[in-house]
């Protein structure tokens, strides 16, 4: 993978769907991943579930840019998302820019294109900042 991320993704959810980090800056974090039938639901399109993980994706991984990982942990507190249209094959982009970066909270903006920039999903990601474990 070209991923750009500080994670080890071997064995992760992000491997498993080919989640791909391709751009990793404070003002914006984007990724990539293809649509295929491991990503569909049983009628052939992607699954709104997959939307979320790979908003969620782009949320928790660029939350770390903004605490101290060895003291703190971002973690996922409250995500939606509306679907807007439906995807069969290709890529999807998520777009996640940062709304808000507190103390105790990230909330990050994600949104999700097809390879026609078409908007396919927004997601809104609130990020719960937590002592390390």
């Amino acid at each position: 993978m070209t991923d750009k991320s500080p994670f080890n993704l071997q064995n992760t959810v992000m491997n498993t769907l080919g989640i791909e980090i391709v751009e990793y800056t404070p003002e914006r974090v984007v990724a990539t991943m293809p649509v295929t039938p491991k990503t569909h639901q049983p009628f052939g399109i992607m699954h709104g579930g997959v939307s979320v993980v790979i908003a969620e994706t782009v949320a928790s991984a660029g939350s770390y840019q903004f605490i101290d990982p060895k003291t703190q942990q971002a973690v996922g507190l409250e995500i939606n998302a509306n679907h807007i249209r439906s995807q069969r094959d290709g890529i999807v982009k998520a777009i996640g820019t940062p709304v808000h970066i507190g103390r105790a909270t990230i909330i990050w903006d994600i949104r999700i294109y097809n390879e026609e920039e078409k908007l396919v999903c927004i997601s809104r990601c609130t990020m719960m900042v937590i002592p390390a474990s």
